[in-house]
């Protein structure tokens, strides 16, 4: 994608003094550090009405009592993506900058937003300060007591500035656990727009004729849970996770299920619609055997760099079940920050993870990696709205839902996914095929 060095400048001028004006935030005292820079009380952040915490709220006093309260080095510990070490680095030397009256002793490490729940969880008090992480993480990271709960801002309003989706991927049981810093974890259709026209990427079946004329590809990790659910979602047929937590719900056996998985054995059995996995797509693309993909943001610039001007992207297409044409359903995703209540410092925490967040760090976000912003204000600026990737995500949202699935997920629906796009070989009956998935998707967690 083109950058433009002069917007990138100015919104890091625009970074620099974005703390100057404080929004909002709790103004007493225990949403602050205590006179030797510790906590002076382990629910100081809490949603309690005795704190005045409110997420919704402002005093511009919040940051000011956090400042005069804190005495001797805040350490904190930050981390992020592998890929976003740069960014997060700027963007600390940043907020560092706009407090020197505070030392600072903040260490930035490397964790994986996909796998963030895994390391935190073997120990919460010994995880980071302040961590990102996927929206589909969030149940556990709250059962575990791993989120502190944003129930005081500073310096703006989360809950309000942030797309409605981010935010309902980030709350659980009505409580805003964490601050939305993406909004483009989710997949949609990119093409090479010299082999479809805009009128063939609306439906699936369009799009195998035109890509069989141009003797092309198209590209669905179809074995994968997270892309097959587009299916059987598409069609009414809904998968849930239980109050629970844990054990899920599922309806893809019940009327209608056998005319979807009949649907994709028929649209693996053209051979264009190929089962491939995220880096096979990036080489299918490079070397010109792939014109299509069914992926997200992150493959984009594969597909710009292979097609040029052609480069397209736009919302899923439907597909043909039973006579109906469905249109593909999607999983939305969302990167969070979260703030560990175990922190020493639970208020420079949360501060921190605001900045991490705000519309200056979407935008340079964006405009440095490409990422869509969960910012409302910066989701529209003209940049964003002219990536085609973005743009395609957008219009996916409307049939997107976020992930929220049980472990048991997973593998039955891998080899559903795999029986299904490798033609059913065993000739096993999709009634039958579709009860034995089902059985191990709502199975019990075993303890």
């Amino acid at each position: 994608m083109k950058k433009s060095k002069k917007l990138l400048a100015t919104l890091l001028a625009a970074t620099m003094c974005a703390g100057s004006l404080f929004g909002c935030g709790s103004g007493d005292d225990t949403t602050t550090e205590g006179a030797s820079g510790e906590n002076t009380s382990s629910e100081s952040t809490g949603d309690d009405a005795s704190t005045g915490g409110d997420a919704t709220s402002t005093n511009p006093e919040a940051v000011q009592n956090l400042i005069a309260s804190t005495t001797g080095t805040v350490t904190l510990t930050v981390w992020a993506s592998e890929e976003d070490q740069t960014l997060t680095q700027q963007l600390i030397d940043l907020f560092e900058a706009q407090y020197p009256d505070i030392t600072f002793d903040i260490t930035l490490g490397a964790q994986s937003e996909s796998t963030a729940k895994d390391t935190i969880l073997v120990d919460v008090e010994a995880a980071a300060d302040v961590f990102a992480f996927a929206d589909d993480q969030i149940n556990e990271l709250v059962a575990a007591g791993a989120l502190q709960p944003v129930s005081a801002t500073y310096t703006y309003d989360v809950a309000n500035e942030n797309v409605a989706g981010s935010i309902e991927a980030a709350t659980v049981n009505d409580t805003l656990y964490a601050y939305p810093m993406t909004a483009d974890n989710g997949y949609f259709m990119f093409y090479d727009a010299s082999v479809f026209t805009e009128e063939d990427v609306q439906s699936l079946e369009s799009m195998i004729e035109a890509a069989q004329a141009a003797n092309k590809k198209i590209a669905m990790d179809i074995s994968d849970g997270w892309y097959i659910y587009a299916f059987f979602q598409g069609a009414g047929l809904e998968l849930t996770l239980n109050d629970d937590g844990l054990t899920n719900t599922c309806t893809w056996n019940a009327a209608g299920g056998t005319d979807v998985a009949q649907a994709i054995l028929d649209l693996c059995a053209t051979g264009v619609l190929v089962d491939m996995g995220d880096e096979d797509m990036a080489t299918a693309i490079a070397e010109g055997t792939v014109a299509a993909c069914v992926n997200g943001t992150w493959r984009a610039a594969d597909a710009e760099a292979a097609w040029g001007d052609n480069y397209a992207a736009c919302k899923l297409p439907t597909f043909n079940a039973g006579g109906t044409d469905y249109q593909m359903s999607s999983y939305s995703g969302y990167k969070l920050v979260g703030v560990n209540p175990h922190s020493d410092y639970v208020g420079w925490s949360m501060l921190l993870a605001e900045y991490l967040t705000n519309y200056d760090s979407q935008v340079l976000r964006y405009e440095q990696r490409g990422l869509g912003p969960a910012n409302i204000e910066a989701a529209e600026s003209d940049a964003v709205q002219a990536d085609p990737a973005i743009a395609a995500l957008a219009e996916q949202a409307a049939y997107a839902t976020p992930q929220r699935v049980g472990a048991n997920f997973w593998t039955p629906a891998e080899t559903l996914g795999q029986i299904l796009a490798s033609g059913n070989p065993d000739g096993t009956d999709l009634q039958t095929l579709l009860d034995t998935a089902v059985e191990g998707i709502t199975a019990p967690v075993e303890e």
